[in-house]
């Protein structure tokens, strides 16, 4: 500031205490040395949040800065610049008159810039014998060389910030992927588990989380989804140790009776006409698994299970998989019995069964034994899911079924 004493507004622009402290503090401060104006606007960008201006007011910034002629700031000459309201429109990408005045004045009360008015408003500077300024009346852009230092930690903080939430971002999708793809793999291939009840806590830490959360949301959530993660894989871990153990006990048993049987084979080979007259029975795990029917099909007669898909739509056999284990989960059926059903029916069978029931969830008093009774219809080779899928198809609008 060229002067000791306050300066206040011309016209009907009040004063405030604020500004007069603001006005104060930049006069104590050591204004000593200089500064790159650009580095300091940089950084006055990066802390634009904290500091309550917006983008258009630091274009304006930018501007009243283009005004200085030197590339440094520095407190032994003038730092008042004196454009006119047309200039300053014309640098700053022709802004209207009336937004200009109202980002001009969010600079003054942000604290970079202070008004140094003329007795008469106007901006101008009086020049002496050499031609070099001796009074200027405009924008001091003195407090921006004051709070050098003060601007340059708030940018760092605000960088160290940003770069903070990017990562717990990215360590929260990491861990809600991981824990989603888990269960839907764990309730697939019938792991042993309260995986409903797992999963009810994966929805309820995904509903914490609002539309634009904060870092200390992301970071609490983040947490308790790689704990949840942890124990699910504790879970797995200690079934995958089991089946271990117990498939080598098995598999050691099978080696001896596979032996015996090559021994008689080899010693009363049989032709192929006595092999075809007794036909070997396989077990249920060996047949060829039952049919699926199209997905297009399944659709047509179940379009309500679309909604339940990843991102609310179905595309493929695995978007109605995982669709329906949230169906599964939402009307009750336990995961033994859709275990159960993908061991009889398929998994994509299964899945288009509880597209079915959601399908006629109002007619339906229990899911879970609905899809038992199913399940023990199918076995018994007295239940097929073509039927019900026409019935569905034909209590659909006719436009439904064009589509």
């Amino acid at each position: 500031m060229q002067s000791g004493s306050v300066s206040t507004p011309f016209g009907r622009r009040a004063m405030t205490l604020a500004l007069v402290k603001g006005q104060l503090q930049t006069r104590k401060a050591n204004t000593e040395g200089t500064v790159d104006k650009w580095r300091v606007y940089r950084d006055a960008c990066e802390a634009r949040e904290r500091l309550g201006v917006t983008d258009r007011a630091l274009a304006i910034l930018s501007a009243l800065l283009s005004f200085h002629p030197d590339q440094e700031l520095s407190g032994d000459g003038s730092l008042v610049v004196f454009p006119s309201n047309a200039q300053l429109s014309l640098r700053a990408n022709g802004i209207t008159g009336t937004t200009l005045r109202r980002h001009l004045a969010s600079l003054v009360e942000s604290g970079l810039v202070i008004r140094n008015d003329s007795p008469n408003g106007k901006r101008y500077a009086r020049r002496g014998d050499a031609g070099t300024v001796e009074e200027a009346f405009g924008f001091d852009l003195s407090p921006l060389l004051a709070r050098q230092v003060e601007l340059a930690l708030m940018a760092q903080q605000v960088v160290a910030e940003r770069k903070a939430f990017r990562l717990t971002r990215e360590r929260l999708s990491i861990a809600r992927r991981d824990v989603r793809k888990l269960i839907s793999a764990a309730m697939e291939e019938g792991a042993a588990g309260d995986w409903a009840a797992i999963e009810a806590q994966f929805l309820a830490l995904i509903a914490r989380l609002p539309r634009n959360p904060d870092r200390v949301t992301l970071e609490d959530v983040a947490e308790e989804m790689a704990m949840l993660r942890d124990e699910i894989l504790i879970v797995l871990e200690n079934q995958l140790n089991v089946q271990k153990t117990s498939g080598n006990d098995g598999q050691n048993g099978c080696h001896i009776q596979n032996s015996d049987t090559e021994s008689l084979n080899e010693l009363e080979p049989a032709s192929e006409e006595k092999q075809e007259a007794k036909p070997r029975i396989e077990p249920r795990s060996m047949r060829e698994p039952i049919k699926a029917f199209p997905l297009s099909l399944v659709l047509t007669a179940c379009p309500e299970i679309a909604a339940y898909g990843p991102g609310g739509a179905v595309g493929s056999w695995r978007d109605l998989m995982s669709a329906a284990i949230v169906v599964r989960s939402m009307l009750g059926v336990s995961p033994s019995a859709y275990q159960n059903a993908c061991e009889i029916l398929g998994p994509e069978n299964s899945a288009a069964v509880m597209a079915c029931i959601l399908e006629r969830a109002g007619h339906i008093q229990s899911a879970g034994g609905y899809l038992r009774d199913l399940t023990r219809r199918a076995e018994r080779g007295e239940f097929s899911l073509g039927p019900m899928l026409m019935a569905l198809v034909r209590s659909q609008p006719s436009t439904s079924r064009r589509a």
